[in-house]
């Protein structure tokens, strides 16, 4: 039991009732925003992440050789 197209239509009409056109285009509108913003973010975050370097371990095992006593 799915949506049919009359369903989808008899939604899109009582969301047009109950929202008007202009509510509705100024929420499209808002949602576009917010995905600029979100990848304008994510730009960033990537710039930043290229600028600073990676952490790196140090591999040397000379500093922390131990000598057993016996």
């Amino acid at each position: 039991m799915g949506l049919s197209a009359q369903h989808i239509l008899l939604l899109l009409i009582v969301a047009l009732l109950l929202f008007g056109r202009g509510k509705i285009s100024e929420l499209m509108g808002d949602v576009a925003k917010g995905i600029k913003s979100f990848k304008k973010g994510m730009a960033e975050e990537d710039d930043v992440a290229k600028t600073m370097s990676p952490p790196t371990i140090d591999n040397d095992t000379t500093k922390n050789d131990r000598t057993k006593t016996g």
